[in-house]
């Protein structure tokens, strides 16, 4: 079947009304902008023809029930079809309480959005002839009511059986958390494992086995493209956060039958108090980025003293939103050989060491 087909995603909107803004010092992302940012967003989109938008989840500031409210109302008024997942940020607790709601809660805001079952926090639709779409409820809740990430067993049985009835089709999975590994050893590291999915290998099996192609997940602020065994983990950088961006995709199929997923992506420059946005969430990113880096600094495999640390941290300081940029290098000549060898690691590169800029604008082939 030729497919072609257009359509964007914005992930990590982190929408706050401001009745609703609370702060925390330390938060990397500005909430202050979310609604703006986006509205500039549709303005620009609206002018795509655009047949369909995903959001991959984290679409309140931390689910409050008016910050909800007002996005489902705002994605009604759409020319196109959306479909959206819940990110850990839009269900952070299983009951609802005084401020969020609770996580069986979420389907009932979003039924026009891909949850036309109530009951069921994941869905599967045919969003566009030839195109299933699986939306993934990727946040769970210990005994202790900590939250996790990972896909519980009736959801991965239920995946199971939508996935033998799919070959025929183009299978896009969304779904919050990374599945495929965007850092350097994510999976295990201490700060970037809680951006993983748990059980991301037992998905990945599933995935292969169906002949799946497409991950979107968001969750972790960074413009990055992941590949692993003829799946493709694009995660999208949130559009709060440095350098707020979002994407535009064209799916296209040419006359030998293959099939082509173009990405570009576009940044959200200047809002209505910030006109120069990049410079400011930069310098704002920077400004708090000491005690994280000493925390990378300080955790395996680098396991540094805290002294060592603290005198590294200040070269490291624009490190992080080089990250979220994508497609970034890094080499720190003055750092000890093995402290440099490990920063080079994060660098934007292929399994033969040569630079890979694949992270914003892209062509991807898609296996058949």
């Amino acid at each position: 079947m030729s497919l072609n087909a257009r359509f964007a995603v914005i992930s990590d909107l982190h929408i706050a009304l401001p009745k609703t803004l609370w702060d925390i010092p330390t938060r990397f992302h500005l909430v202050e902008i979310s609604i703006p940012a986006l509205e500039l967003v549709f303005n620009h989109l609206e002018h795509l023809n655009l047949d369909f938008l995903l959001l991959p989840g984290d679409l309140t500031q931390h689910g409050e029930p008016t910050n909800h409210d007002w996005l489902q109302r705002r994605l009604s008024q759409l020319p196109y079809p959306v479909y959206v997942v819940p990110g850990n940020h839009d269900v952070p607790t299983l009951l609802p309480d005084e401020r969020s709601i609770g996580l069986k809660d979420f389907p009932h805001y979003y039924h026009q959005f891909g949850y036309d079952n109530p009951d069921q926090l994941y869905y599967t639709h045919e969003i566009f002839p030839g195109v299933q779409l699986i939306g993934l409820n990727s946040n769970q809740f210990d005994q202790t009511g900590k939250q996790v990430g990972c896909l519980d067993a009736p959801q991965l049985a239920w995946l199971e059986d939508v996935l033998s009835q799919t070959q025929d089709k183009l299978v896009v999975v969304m779904v919050h958390h990374n599945v495929i590994e965007h850092l350097p050893n994510q999976a295990k590291h201490p700060l970037g494992r809680r951006y993983m999915l748990d059980n991301a290998p037992t998905l990945l099996n599933l995935l292969k086995a169906a002949g799946v192609n497409l991950i979107f997940t968001g969750h972790l602020h960074v413009q990055d493209i992941a590949y692993h065994q003829g799946i493709y983990d694009i995660t999208t950088g949130s559009l709060v956060s440095y350098p707020h961006p979002y994407r535009v995709l064209e799916l296209r199929t040419d006359n030998r039958g293959n099939r082509w997923l173009q990405i570009e992506s576009h940044h959200i420059t200047s809002v209505p108090g910030w006109e120069n946005l990049p410079e400011i969430s930069r310098k704002w990113m920077g400004d708090r980025s000491h005690p994280f880096m000493v925390k990378l600094l300080t955790a395996p495999p680098l396991c540094l003293p805290v002294a060592d640390a603290d005198k590294l941290a200040p070269s490291l300081r624009d490190f992080w939103a080089d990250i979220a940029v994508g497609d970034a290098c890094f080499d720190f000549p003055e750092f000890p050989p093995l402290v440099r060898r490990y920063f080079q690691t994060f660098s934007a590169m292929d399994s033969n060491g040569k630079p890979a800029f694949i992270d914003n604008h892209t062509t991807l082939l898609l296996e058949s």
